[in-house]
């Protein structure tokens, strides 16, 4: 499985977001850059796709910046993979009997990778509470 640098920013950003308390105000750019290492204008575009799916809120002002737009136990990494890269592309078409079997391991891979990415919640990376090995 390949992850661009893009979906590794986005899940770092939704973890600092995750971290947050309620009561503390939302999150800049600024910071989340800066605990990150992120440049600052990648985060930016990052962020607004990841409002664009409804992973994250914004408040203008003084006082703005970003907070998960729902609990942290409802936000996979599944979600957030998809709100970045979009979904799964579509396989191609095979149409010898070797390249059919390629084929169907290929989307089996492709299955449980999705299984384990949506099964893995902010926050239980937020506390630390996964377990060491994931059973596929």
């Amino acid at each position: 499985m390949k992850i661009s640098a893009k979906v590794e920013y986005a899940c770092l950003a939704a973890l600092a977001l995750a971290r947050q308390r309620p009561d503390e105000p939302p999150l800049r750019i600024r910071e989340i850059s800066e605990l990150h290492g992120i440049p600052e204008r990648y985060l930016v575009q990052i962020l607004l796709q990841m409002k664009g799916a409804g992973l994250v809120v914004s408040t203008r002002g003084a006082l703005g910046g970003y907070r998960l737009a729902r609990p942290p136990e409802s936000i996979t990494l599944g979600e957030i993979l998809s709100s970045i890269d979009g979904p799964d592309a579509p396989t191609r078409e095979a149409h010898e009997p070797t390249a059919q079997a390629l084929s169907v391991v290929w989307q089996r891979v492709r299955a449980a990778e999705r299984a384990v990415l949506d099964q893995i919640t902010l926050a239980k990376l937020a506390s630390h509470d996964m377990p060491r090995e994931w059973v596929i």
